[in-house]
Formats: C-alpha cells, sequence, structure tokens
C-alpha cells in the first residue's frame, strides 16, 4: 500500500485524541503534549491548507484531577459534575495552544440526538465548515454534562467516527497510548483490510482508569469508517509531531484499508448514523430482491414491528433476523401493517387514501448493511 499517495490525497482531516494520550503519569492533562499537537494540526492547517477537526477526550479526566478524585466516578451526576468542571479547563488549554499559530478553538459539545436527527446533523456540519473558514480548529467533545444512556455514545472514538463521515473528511486518525493495534506477538500490525473476526479477536477487553474507550471501541467506530470508504489510522499520541508524520505518508501504526465504494453523504447518515425507529421483516424474494438493488415493495413484507412514523428509519431484515439494510419507511407502521402482502394497486382501498407509494422503502433512501456494519 502506498501510503504517501494515500496520505497526499487528504485535504479534511479528523483527529481524535484520547483521555490517556493528553494525561501525564500524575493523571493531570500534560500540557506539553497539547501544546505538540496544537503545533501539529496548525502546521498542517498553514503548510497544506488541511480542514483540521479535532475529537478530544479529557474533559472528565481534567475535572476528576481539579476535583481531586482518585478513580473515575461510577455515578452518573458525579460523572456530569467531573465533565463540567473539565471542559472549560480542557478547551482553555487548546485555545492557549493554538493562540500563537493564529488559530482559534471552537468548542462543539454533542450528544447522539445531535448525529440522528437529521435537521441538527446538518446544522452540525454547517458549523463546522463555518469554523473551518473562519481559521478556527473545531473541538468536539461528547457533552458529558448532560447526557445520559439514552443519548450518549459513550467514547469519542465513535463521535470521532460519526464526524469523519459526517463531514466526509478523507481520514480519520486515533491517537491512543499504544503504536496501533498489535498482533498475539505485541508487534504493531501496520494494515488491516478488514475489520473481521481475526482482527477483532487481537483486542483485548482492558480499559483505562480515566478513559471510557479501549481497542475494541476504535476498531468498531474505524470500521463504521472503513465501511463509508474512508481510510482510518491508529496511532501513538505521546509520538512527537505523530499527525503531520501520519500525513506524510510515514509507516507508522495500523493503516485501515477503505473500502472500495464510497457512500455518499446521505446514504453515510442513513445506513451508519441514524438510528432505526423500527424493523420490517421480508421473505426470501424481497431479500433477493434487495441484494439486487431494488426497492422494498409491501408484497415482499411479512411483518412489522416498533412505533415508526412515516420517513422515519428502519431496519429491513429476513425472516432470520439477519439485518439487510436500513432505509427510511415511505409508511408508518400501521399502515405497513395494512398493505403488507399486498399489490400497490391495492393500497388504495386499503389505506383509504387516493395518492400512496409504490414503494415501502425505495432505493435511493436505503443502504444494504454489509457483514459487522
Amino acid at each position: 500500500m502506498d501510503r504517501a499517495g494515500l496520505a497526499a490525497k487528504v485535504k479534511s482531516v479528523v483527529v481524535k485524541i484520547g483521555t490517556n494520550a493528553l494525561s501525564g503519569a500524575d493523571g493531570r492533562l500534560d500540557l506539553g503534549v497539547i501544546n505538540a499537537l496544537a503545533e501539529d494540526l496548525a502546521g498542517l492547517c498553514r503548510t497544506r491548507n488541511l480542514k483540521v477537526t479535532l475529537v478530544s477526550s479529557g474533559a472528565i479526566g481534567a475535572g476528576m484531577t481539579e476535583l481531586n478524585l482518585p478513580v473515575r466516578p461510577k455515578d452518573l451526576p458525579m460523572l456530569q459534575a467531573a465533565a463540567a468542571i473539565g471542559q472549560s479547563l480542557l478547551v482553555n488549554h487548546f485555545a492557549q495552544a493554538l493562540r500563537p499559530h493564529g488559530l482559534c478553538a471552537g468548542q462543539i459539545l454533542v450528544t447522539r440526538q445531535d448525529f440522528e436527527d437529521r435537521l441538527r446533523y446538518l446544522n452540525l456540519r454547517n458549523c463546522i465548515t463555518a469554523l473551518h473558514q473562519s481559521r478556527a480548529i473545531p473541538i468536539i467533545n461528547e457533552n458529558d454534562a448532560v447526557a445520559v444512556d439514552e443519548i450518549r455514545f459513550g467514547d469519542n472514538d465513535m463521535i470521532a467516527a460519526q464526524v469523519t463521515n459526517l463531514l466526509r473528511a478523507d481520514m480519520l486518525i486515533l491517537l491512543s497510548v499504544v503504536d496501533g493495534l498489535l498482533d498475539s506477538q505485541g508487534q504493531v500490525l501496520p494494515l488491516v483490510e478488514d475489520v473481521d473476526e481475526a482482527v477483532t479477536s487481537m483486542v483485548r477487553p482492558d480499559k483505562s482508569s480515566r478513559g471510557s474507550g479501549g481497542m475494541g471501541g476504535k476498531l468498531f467506530a474505524a470500521g463504521t469508517v472503513q465501511t463509508a470508504g474512508e481510510p482510518v489510522v491508529i496511532a501513538n499520541g505521546k509520538t512527537p509531531g505523530i499527525v503531520g508524520k501520519l500525513l506524510a505518508g510515514a509507516e507508522m501504526g495500523t493503516l485501515l484499508l477503505p473500502a472500495r465504494r464510497k457512500l455518499s453523504a446521505r446514504s453515510r447518515w442513513i445506513g451508519l448514523t441514524a438510528r432505526p425507529r423500527g424493523t420490517i421483516t421480508v421473505d426470501s424474494g424481497a431479500a433477493r430482491a434487495l441484494a439486487n438493488n431494488k426497492s422494498l415493495l409491501a408484497g415482499g413484507i411479512i411483518g412489522s414491528a416498533g412505533d415508526f412514523s412515516r420517513g422515519d428509519p428502519v431496519t429491513i431484515a429476513d425472516n432470520q433476523g439477519r439485518r439487510l439494510a436500513i432505509g427510511l419507511c415511505n409508511y408508518s407502521q400501521a399502515d405497513v401493517e395494512k398493505i403488507r402482502g399486498h399489490k400497490s394497486h391495492e393500497f388504495g382501498r386499503l389505506l383509504g387514501a387516493s395518492t400512496w407509494y409504490d414503494e415501502v422503502v425505495h432505493r435511493d433512501d436505503m443502504v444494504i448493511q454489509t457483514s459487522g456494519h
């Protein structure tokens, strides 16, 4: 693989740095690492005019240090309190580090709902784009001060993946405190073509005491970006100038090659971001039609579940429960139940309507699911 050639094509990059990579041995934020990262990113903005977006962990860790907490709190209110204190500390340190390079830090705090709601999703993209045009580096973090389990991602690796797909950035770089994905002999695996069972079996289940992620989370997030058609690199955030070196084509870290087909921005939201509101189960004939790039018709539907409305994303599964696709449904769950198994010329009578859609889910509003994603 020609890393230099791949890196030379990058015009927009998302960089995620973890809590441990930002912290010193004493658990406090390492200002030397922050200053070095700011210089690294600023250099890319200056010399290559790259659009750089930073997803930074460390807010809860910074708050823990300020509150003299020896371990990460277990209860949600204390986690929220640590985040509320740490978020301002973290972004202020980055702002001070970027200022000498003529750049501003633009803080954005997000929850899962900001990605799943289509309007908020587009507004988030517009905000990041405006920051890039304003000599600013967006610094994104999960809004742990208000997030609860139902609306949180739980780690910034997945947020970084979602931001990469939101922006259709050319590369995602995940910075940790290891040199990459390690094989059974503890050696860095330089190249991964697919996040399959052989790759995930190498992952140890341990996490850091101050962070919320782990290599398993990184691989899952990386697989999401890889599926969308962009490369991902996992590397050591303690290495000086690591981002610049990677974007110069250095053989460092683990490179996950992108899928051959790039998904459109709309398909990324439907297939990799939106949370399905229900499930439509189809027969074998409809399953074959979907695999052949056809729309979903009511005649092939054998059941549905959930409480979805017209326009909501739904999972399409076969009668064995295997997920085949995700798409935007033209009918509510109640109406799907009325028309399933029928031809479209019967819809007027079944629905009591004068107009209707022939397709329950149109092919243009559907993303066929690949194994694991």
